[in-house]
């Protein structure tokens, strides 16, 4: 299947028995499968009638006797394009994916960067994902970095995403990171709580600013190596390059980032200089992963767990950090 093509729209109608007590959104996302976002988008069309007059009033109780009818007009068509790219599936069903992604792949088209992204892939690959969001970004439930490798999940349908986004605004999606970070941490398990805005000085990047939105961080030490930590990180909140930034403020980026600790390491002395840059060489990109993945099935209930190895190069840089020594001893 290529992009999703024009269908006919389709128009539902409810006829209520009895007094249901319901918010006008909540039982047409109930009974359209549909999330709220997009409900309340079908009633400011004015797609939404009730008995005959058309409604944009969300907070409406239903009552007995009331006909409800919706159009919903199939979704445009996307341009994005399906491509074979090649990519690894931990799961998949008629409701969801989970992809274990690499680094370097983009997971989304934008503005000069059209091809060659994981949605393209997905399309190629699942032949269909959900229509809520951007036409963009099909499917995409929370995005990784370019760089950043590991697992992310993805909608299949319009109902698994709208109860996806909202397990993730609850904070009911687990996600775990391994990373790699410059020096060494002050200790051995904290919580970073930092507002991430849009840098003022370098637009293209983000910054911790007092005005941006609220984000939390934890880190649990698990080695220390002679120049780096490596850390487990739990994400709290899913702002752009939050672990990255976050580590940043500390003065511990994350080794490899291109954006927020290039050539960090440069400024240390002796053997710890030496060792860092063998370290940085063996690396050879952002060590960052999104290792682990948990979430309720937002259809079967059914809890789902998901863990991904370190891939090549990074675990081939953690093994050689440690045989080269640790700090303290971690890790041998």
């Amino acid at each position: 299947m290529t992009n999703r093509s024009r269908q006919p729209a389709e128009v539902h109608l409810f006829r209520l028995d009895e007094d249901s007590g319901d918010r006008l959104d909540a039982y047409l996302a109930d009974r359209l499968r549909l999330s709220r976002s997009r409900v309340v988008e079908l009633l400011v069309a004015g797609l939404v009638q009730v008995n005959g007059v058309p409604t944009a009033r969300k907070s409406r109780h239903l009552r007995a006797g009331d006909e409800v009818e919706v159009t919903v007009p199939a979704a445009p068509p996307t341009a994005v394009v399906p491509e074979a790219i090649p990519i690894e599936l931990a799961y998949e069903d008629e409701h969801l994916a989970v992809v274990d992604k690499q680094a370097g792949l983009v997971v989304h088209p934008a503005v000069g960067n059209r091809n060659g992204t994981l949605v393209n892939a997905l399309l190629h690959r699942l032949g269909g994902l959900s229509s809520i969001g951007e036409p963009d970004r099909p499917g995409i439930v929370h995005r990784l970095d370019k760089d950043t490798s590991g697992l992310m999940v993805v909608a299949r349908t319009d109902e698994a995403h709208g109860r996806l986004t909202r397990a993730l605004a609850r904070r009911e999606i687990s996600r775990g990171y391994l990373a790699a970070a410059w020096g060494h941490v002050d200790e051995d398990e904290f919580t970073v709580d930092q507002p991430i805005a849009r840098d003022p000085k370098q637009r293209q990047r983000m910054a911790v600013v007092e005005t941006g939105r609220p984000s939390l961080t934890r880190f649990r030490r698990l080695e220390s190596w002679r120049a780096a930590d490596l850390l487990a990180v739990r994400l709290h909140t899913g702002r752009t390059h939050q672990i990255r930034v976050h580590l940043r403020s500390l003065g511990h980026p994350v080794v490899g980032d291109p954006i927020y600790g290039p050539r960090w390491q440069k400024g240390m002395l002796g053997a710890g200089g030496r060792w860092a840059d063998e370290f940085d060489r063996r690396v050879g990109r952002l060590f960052l992963h999104a290792a682990r993945l948990a979430f309720v099935h937002p259809v079967t209930g059914e809890e789902l767990s998901f863990t991904s190895p370190l891939p090549e190069p990074l675990h081939g840089a953690l093994e050689w950090a440690r045989r080269a020594g640790s700090a303290s001893g971690g890790g041998e």
